[in-house]
């Protein structure tokens, strides 16, 4: 069989055709631009490469709840042009296929879970820092919705007693995403990230945001394994930073193998960036099995 997969982003729509072992058969991407411009395009892929399935990991907030009059929409999004967009429904109705949907970083976290260095874990969480930040969560071996999807990534925090930043989330000022996403670094520093790399003040003061959260994650999730992705996290010195942080703010108070071991606890993502698009494909393999 061939399933399609389509990893939704606010600036780019990889789209992908593989198997249902995860092999990857074919790939293109396509600009991110009105729904009236790039959803054709993302149509005609599909159309053209005669899929069984399709899954879909968007760009949200989106509605994950099936008995929703807005299921499949896009809902608050800042890309203006895709606010209230049935992308799922539009789907649905042109290709006639069954369609796998759920959020971007869902997908991430059900292609290692699939796929990946989370495989055969029960309860596992997927971090992207970069643009935004997002966090998919796995528990009890299925993805956590709820009433929408979690939206960790604005947890909220207190800034640092040194720091006075204000913060780049317009909704919270302080939250994660605020504090630690890509364009907060630039703003607070005046600098892209890589224009900051040998500067040990700038990822001290991220990996202790970082830390902060993940710390948070763990004593409420209890998961057996932590991946973070992300532009953000290419500053490879972050990792054993965070690892560091987030020890001493546990403060030896949980005991677990995992924790003893925190450079296979706290790990970046094991498929090569793949695991978006392999998400994806596994939503659709899901699709086409909860369809008979």
């Amino acid at each position: 069989m061939r399933f399609g997969a389509l990893e939704a982003g606010g600036t780019k729509m990889v789209c992908a055709v593989g198997t249902e072992n995860g092999r990857i058969l074919e790939r293109i991407s396509i600009p991110t631009e009105t729904p009236e411009i790039t959803m054709p395009k993302l149509l005609q892929y599909f159309q053209d490469n005669e899929i069984n399935a399709l899954g879909v990991g968007c760009f949200g907030p989106v509605d994950l709840d099936p008995k929703s009059k807005t299921y499949g929409h896009i809902l608050m999004t800042s890309k203006l042009a895709w606010r209230g967009y049935d992308i799922c429904g539009c789907f649905r109705e042109n290709l006639k296929i069954p369609i796998g949907f759920d959020t971007d970083v869902n997908g991430s976290m059900l292609g290692e879970s699939t796929w990946g260095c989370a495989k055969g874990l029960d309860t596992a969480l997927y971090m992207t820092v970069g643009t935004g930040v997002g966090v998919g969560i796995m528990a009890g071996g299925k993805l956590v919705h709820g009433m929408q999807h979690p939206e960790a990534g604005h947890m909220l925090i207190p800034a640092r007693k040194d720091d006075s930043y204000k913060g780049k989330c317009p909704s919270h000022g302080h939250c994660l995403e605020g504090l630690a996403a890509g364009p907060a670094v630039e703003e607070r520093w005046q600098a892209k990230g890589e224009a900051l790399a040998g500067r040990q003040e700038v990822w001290e003061l991220e990996a202790y945001y970082l830390a902060y959260a993940i710390a948070n994650y763990i004593l409420i999730l209890s998961p057996q394994k932590i991946i973070l992705g992300g532009g953000v996290m290419h500053q490879q010195q972050l990792y054993p930073m965070v690892r560091e942080k987030v020890r001493e703010m546990l403060g030896g108070y949980l005991q677990t193998k995992e924790l003893e071991d925190m450079d296979s606890y706290i790990v970046a993502p094991s498929l090569n960036d793949d695991q978006g698009i392999l998400g994806a494909l596994k939503l659709g393999m899901n699709a086409l099995e909860e369809k008979g």
